[in-house]
Formats: C-alpha cells, sequence, structure tokens
C-alpha cells in the first residue's frame, strides 16, 4: 500500500534517486535515463545535467489547473518539466524551506493528499490536481478547503519544514497529531478534526494545541516535526523582545 521508500530497504522505483544532506538541508539527486521526465515545483533545480532541458509548465489541468492550484491551494502555478532529451543525465532538486524531503512510492491503487506547501517533485507518470475537504475539514484543519489530491503510480517527492517522521497505524489503531505538523496521508485513511482536549474549548485552547486531526488506521500518515506558524510566532515574540 502506502511506502515511504526512505524508510524501506531496496529501492524498487523505476527513477533512480538519493536523498542527501539529512533532515536539516535536504536536497534530492535523480537520475533520468534519456527520454525519462520528471515535473517539479517552480524554482526547485539547483542543478542539471547538460543533457537535460527544463521548461515551465502549467502541469495537470493547464491553465485552469494552475490557477487553482495558485489561489487555492497555496502552490506554485508553474511546474518545471525537466526532460532528458539528449542523453541520460542528473538534476538535483531542493525546496525552499529548512527541512527534510521524503520519497513515497504511489502503485496507483490510491491517492495521497498533500498539504499546501508540502509538494516538490514527481515522475511524469503522477497527476497533480487540488481535493476539496468538506466544509468542517477545511474551516478547522489549518489546511484550508483545498489541499494536493496526487495519484498515479511512480514515484512523488515530499518536502517538510524540519525533518519528515512516518507514524503507522495498524487496523482500528488511531493517533491524534496537530493539523499543522501534517504532510502527507492516504486518500483512503479516515480522519476527523476535533478539540485537542475533551474538557472543551477552554482548555483545548489553553494548551496552545487548539484542534488536532485524529486518523484511524491502517495506513501511514507523515508528519513535519516543525510548522511554520510556530516559527513565525517565535520570530515575532523576538523582535517584539528587542523592541
Amino acid at each position: 500500500m502506502f511506502r515511504v521508500l526512505s524508510f524501506f530497504a531496496g529501492d524498487e522505483s523505476k527513477m533512480k534517486h538519493e536523498i542527501l544532506y539529512g533532515s536539516a538541508f535536504s536536497a534530492v539527486q535523480c537520475h533520468l535515463e534519456k527520454g525519462e521526465t520528471i515535473k517539479a515545483e517552480s524554482d526547485a533545480m539547483i542543478s542539471m545535467s547538460a543533457t537535460l532541458d527544463v521548461k515551465g509548465s502549467t502541469g495537470d489541468g493547464g491553465i485552469l489547473g494552475g490557477i487553482t492550484r495558485k489561489l487555492l491551494a497555496g502552490e506554485s502555478f508553474f511546474f518545471q518539466r525537466i526532460t532528458a532529451s539528449r542523453g541520460p543525465g542528473d538534476i538535483i532538486l531542493a525546496q525552499s524551506a529548512l527541512g527534510g524531503i521524503g520519497d513515497v512510492e504511489l502503485d496507483g491503487t490510491y491517492g495521497l493528499k498533500v498539504q499546501r506547501g508540502s509538494f516538490l517533485a514527481a515522475e511524469d507518470t503522477i497527476e497533480i490536481d487540488t481535493a476539496i475537504q468538506n466544509l468542517t475539514k477545511g474551516l478547522f484543519s489549518g489546511q484550508g478547503f483545498f489541499v494536493l489530491n496526487i495519484r498515479g503510480k511512480g514515484v512523488v517527492f515530499l518536502s517538510a519544514f524540519g525533518a519528515i517522521h512516518q507514524i503507522e497505524l495498524e487496523a482500528g489503531e488511531e493517533a491524534i497529531i496537530d493539523n499543522g505538523h501534517l504532510v502527507a496521508w492516504p486518500d483512503v485513511m479516515e480522519y476527523k478534526i476535533e478539540k485537542a482536549s475533551s474538557e472543551g474549548w477552554l482548555s483545548s485552547l489553553s494548551s496552545g494545541e487548539g484542534l488536532v486531526c485524529r486518523f484511524k488506521g491502517p495506513g501511514i500518515v507523515l508528519i513535519q516535526t516543525r510548522k511554520p506558524e510556530a516559527l513565525s510566532k517565535w520570530m515575532k515574540s523576538m523582535v517584539n523582545f528587542i523592541k
């Protein structure tokens, strides 16, 4: 089912790749055979072989799909499409945030829900569009009404703020996750939004958590060890302290 390549021995994926430099300043190096294509977030390319060509694309769904990703899901309007046009070669990709990169292999039997800002790149066999959450989940999850819906067969590269950690749940097993730490989860998993504390809203808010996501297995949820909102609050507190 859901396979995080970095956490499993033996890489059976078609595209050869290696995640570099640990979980703080990660980059991913992919080897493309002649004719292979990878699509990535705009400005993700660090370097590439001279045998590769890069061009901008609105990606799946054309212009409307690009507008939807940009305005509704908070992602880039354009993708980079990198093709090994004149022979095999390597490309190095990285995200703008400080954090890790995870590689997930999809077998085509299920889709992947990805929070805004966490998609980095994917094989060209992968389709990417936006998915609408129901009113309650969109209003209270911290992800907004739209998340990325990724499906197909191939490898997807996800980026995180901090390190990526996987929580594997057996059938019927549950886990409660701060919504700001979510990265991705299979679209077949059951989840709901609830208060962090069972003692009421005041207790939930005073705990600093507010609302959380309760996931039910089977499946694997990917989380990030830091969240941008917490960093933003910390930086503002430091600026106010200096003033």
